[in-house]
């Protein structure tokens, strides 16, 4: 007996959805209607993520040579994001269509259905962030893309500072899935006077330079 199991975003966005599918289960928005060219909040939380911990991170295969050397530091691939978060400790983000492999060592933990996972994109991205958030991502001494740790909106969070222009950028940020509705309403709220509007996938890939 086949048994098709539903999962779901923990997190809702008011929009109407004008380019869906389904994958793993889940139902992805890769674009909404009149999202306009303002500031865009996408959903990203269907997407694999991997926690890595390792009191030598550098044996680790297939991802030893991909692990960043330094706590903040990003890898960026076709598809992945690899972040180290301390001596220890490291964090993958695949954004494949097709549900990475993960490798069946004690090192590798599936955290994708544990978290929140969302990207700020466009204008006024790290404007609007400075209404929420103490940390400086503007800080024009760190280059993107970086990684941070700290509190958005009160609550705790890895904040992936992925692209910064004079104008926006593309800030991605996960937080424990509990959070999810009170963290969406707070970026609505402060990103209000920006005209933010929700987005699907596609545009976070565009952003990127990462296509299909």
């Amino acid at each position: 007996m086949t048994i098709n199991l539903e999962r779901r975003s923990p997190v809702k966005l008011k929009g109407r959805p004008v380019k869906t599918g389904i994958r793993e289960g889940r139902q992805i928005v890769s674009g909404y209607a009149g999202a306009g060219k303002g500031l865009h909040i996408v959903d990203l939380s269907h997407f694999s993520r991997w926690d890595i911990q390792d009191k030598r991170l550098s044996r680790i295969q297939p991802y030893g040579d991909m692990i960043p050397e330094k706590p903040g530091q990003i890898f960026m691939d076709k598809h992945l994001l690899m972040g180290r978060l301390n001596a220890t400790q490291a964090v993958a983000w695949h954004f494949s269509e097709l549900k990475p492999d993960m490798p069946q060592t004690q090192a590798f933990t599936d955290i994708t259905d544990a978290a929140v996972a969302l990207a700020l994109t466009g204008p006024a991205v790290y404007d609007m962030a400075e209404k929420v958030c103490a940390l400086d991502l503007a800080d024009p001494l760190k280059t993107p893309p970086f990684l941070v740790q700290g509190p958005f909106s009160h609550v705790p969070c890895h904040l992936w500072v992925l692209d910064r222009t004079d104008s926006g950028g593309c800030l991605a940020l996960t937080c424990s899935r509990g959070y999810a509705h009170d963290m969406v309403n707070s970026i609505l709220e402060a990103g209000a006077e920006y005209n933010v509007t929700p987005e699907g996938e596609d545009i976070f890939r565009a952003w990127l330079g990462w296509g299909g």
